[in-house]
């Protein structure tokens, strides 16, 4: 058995994801930048669960369209800088999912979901506060769509992919 944990992301449209890659390019330190830019929706899933989580995230997408939401503003992380992501559907079928894997779930993952895409982390706080205000300056909200599920495996450094779970049902 593989003993590499799991991280599921929400996959965002074309367009989102651009535009917040674009940024996480721009502004990470380029030594931490060692994923692109994404939407967690679990940090550490067993190994152990590997069938468990295979099988709910193939339910979820069969059960699921592609989801409406908002990209809103930017927030301060102290040392970075993440937009919210509003999202009702999302936040319905990350609910659906704690239901399924309560019992697997770390205490991060059980702890109130606050959908965001992350585009600076572990900065200076001086560099961190000019990026924010630059982004409050010039970001103006704009609709997304979530469009897959992505299950991942964590090794320290690169994420690896598992496999891709489009949002098909209705």
């Amino acid at each position: 058995m593989d003993s590499a944990p799991f991280i599921l992301s929400a996959e965002l449209d074309a367009r989102a994801h651009a535009y917040f890659e674009r940024l996480r390019t721009e502004l990470f330190p380029p030594e931490r930048l060692l994923v692109g830019a994404h939407l967690t929706l679990f940090h550490l899933l067993p190994p152990s669960a590997e069938a468990d989580v295979l099988n709910g995230c193939a339910a979820e997408a069969r059960q699921t369209g592609p989801i409406a939401g908002e990209a809103g503003a930017p927030y301060s992380l102290g040392r970075g800088v993440a937009f919210r992501i509003a999202a009702p559907g999302l936040d319905a079928l990350r609910a659906r999912l704690v239901d399924r894997w309560g019992g697997l779930l770390s205490a991060q993952d059980q702890a109130p979901f606050r959908a965001h895409v992350t585009v600076m982390n572990k900065a200076e706080p001086k560099t961190a506060r000019a990026a924010l205000e630059r982004l409050e300056a010039e970001h103006r909200p704009f609709p997304l769509r979530v469009t897959a599920l992505a299950l991942w495996r964590y090794r320290g450094g690169p994420w690896e992919a598992v496999k891709r779970f489009g949002l098909s049902g209705r």
